[in-house]
């Protein structure tokens, strides 16, 4: 009996790159928001903390965040899939203990953000500890990406490090490959964290102040991972300057910079337009790369189309329904209750 044939791409390459890029784009906004919020919230300058409205606030929606960080993350990695499905396979098989525990990670994060945001007996002592509980897991999930989709680019790595070991316990040990990327992400997520910070808490004067100086500072350390990360590229270098990934990121940096500008005069909506369009350049250039390094070994438009339109057609009128409902849910939300 023959295999089905799987070696194919169920829609043009154009149309599901950029759906990965937008559903991508859309996870890491949940996920900075989750992931940055929590780092604000533990460390930020809040004068009672635990009673300040706004925090009060970001901790009743860290539960809510963790969903939507989990059900945005499905749709690009089956986009990713349909492509390069046999890096990433071999990359997570490589890797394969530390890709299993992504998921009870997840689990413990989540009852954490839940306890924090539910529990009437815990104490602000008690929060302190359940976030940063929570934000151990949701980092060591981050670092294992980062791990594994660095590695997933170096095909003839993933061939040599399973050759000497196939227990599934092998850690990326080009630390230096995948560490300038990850604080990227780290700084970019404070950044955007910061930004909902000032956003949420732009009538309490105090939340604002601690909001801005996040979203300024993690800005200013995000920008210098990222050129040390471009720095870092070495050989793939000249062709990233020769791509038109170059005006991906020139755009995404003025962008940034607009971002500021509307922020600090709290026009909130032009910014977070602004903030969102560059998080989506970022997405292209982390795109770029991959196909730079992938070059010689792996062409996706070698691979031959074979359309399923009907699979596509129910895709989007799904997701579709669930922006709108996210979009209905969080007007509500905010209705409902007035702004910290």
């Amino acid at each position: 009996m023959s295999l089905p044939e799987y070696n194919f791409l169920s829609a043009p390459l154009w149309l599901i790159t950029s759906l990965h890029i937008l559903t991508l784009s859309l996870h890491f906004a949940a996920m900075n928001f989750l992931v940055g919020g929590i780092i604000i919230i533990l460390w930020g300058r809040f004068r009672n903390r635990w009673d300040d409205p706004t925090v009060q606030m970001f901790v009743q929606l860290f539960p809510t965040a963790v969903a939507a960080t989990v059900t945005l993350g499905v749709a690009p990695l089956l986009f990713l899939q349909l492509v390069y499905h046999r890096q990433a396979y071999s990359a997570s098989i490589v890797s394969g203990w530390f890709w299993l525990m992504v998921i009870p990670a997840m689990i413990i994060g989540y009852y954490f953000v839940y306890g924090a945001a539910f529990s009437k007996k815990s104490s602000g002592t008690g929060r302190a500890v359940e976030l940063t509980i929570a934000l151990a897991m949701f980092l060591y999930v981050s670092i294992v990406y980062s791990s594994v989709f660095s590695m997933a680019e170096r095909p003839d790595e993933i061939k040599r490090l399973y050759a000497l070991d196939q227990s599934g316990l092998t850690f990326n040990p080009e630390v230096g490959d995948f560490l300038l990327r990850w604080l990227h992400m780290i700084f970019g997520a404070i950044t955007v964290g910061g930004f909902f910070v000032g956003l949420l808490g732009r009538s309490n004067e105090q939340a604002f102040r601690v909001g801005k100086g996040f979203f300024l500072w993690g800005m200013i350390f995000a920008s210098v991972a990222g050129l040390a990360y471009l720095l870092s590229l070495d050989e793939y270098l000249r062709g990233f300057m020769r791509s038109p990934a170059i005006w991906s990121l020139t755009i995404g940096i003025l962008l940034f910079s607009g971002s500021i500008h509307f922020f600090m005069k709290r026009r909130f909506l032009p910014s977070s337009i602004m903030l969102f369009v560059s998080l989506v350049t970022m997405v292209i250039n982390r795109h770029y790369v991959r196909l730079l390094k992938l070059g010689g070994q792996f062409e996706p438009s070698s691979l031959a189309v074979s359309p399923q339109w009907s699979v596509f057609a129910m895709f989007l009128i799904c997701f579709l329904v669930a922006v709108g409902a996210v979009w209905y849910m969080l007007r509500l939300y905010f209705r409902e209750r007035p702004v910290a």
